[in-house]
């Protein structure tokens, strides 16, 4: 994995560290990441994105404090070693849910019909 992987959003309303847990979490739900994978550096994903090492060090504490991640000594951070299995596409979608909720929330807010951001999210996804 490079730290060009994770996208980094600094003026979303969720904090920096959460947003790279989460990514980690669903990189590793949906197999992007198995166990064994090296993380890059928080210097790497530091610099990359341009934000606070501290930051990163947080993320990776608390993916590895919820097992997540594990600590190789010599070698950084990487997936951690317990198999885990792929997520079914319900659980990953699950996942997704809250996002989903706060969209549709918006689009309301904003009168907006379903069809324009339904197209929209298809054309999204599959860039």
């Amino acid at each position: 994995m490079d730290a060009s992987l994770l996208t980094i959003q600094p003026n979303a309303p969720e904090p920096i560290y959460r947003q790279i847990v989460e990514q980690l979490r669903r990189l590793i739900a949906s197999g992007q990441l198995a166990s064994g994978d090296l993380l890059p550096s928080v210097r790497d994903v530091a610099g990359f994105h341009a934000i606070n090492p501290m930051t990163v060090s947080r993320a990776y504490g608390l993916a590895e404090t919820e097992g997540l991640l594990e600590r190789l000594r010599g070698k950084g951070m990487a997936v951690a070693a317990t198999p885990r299995p792929v997520h079914t596409q319900v659980q990953r979608l699950a996942l997704l849910e809250p996002q989903l909720l706060e969209l549709a929330r918006h689009a309301r807010e904003l009168e907006l019909p379903s069809e324009p951001v339904l197209r929209r999210l298809s054309k999204l996804l599959g860039e």
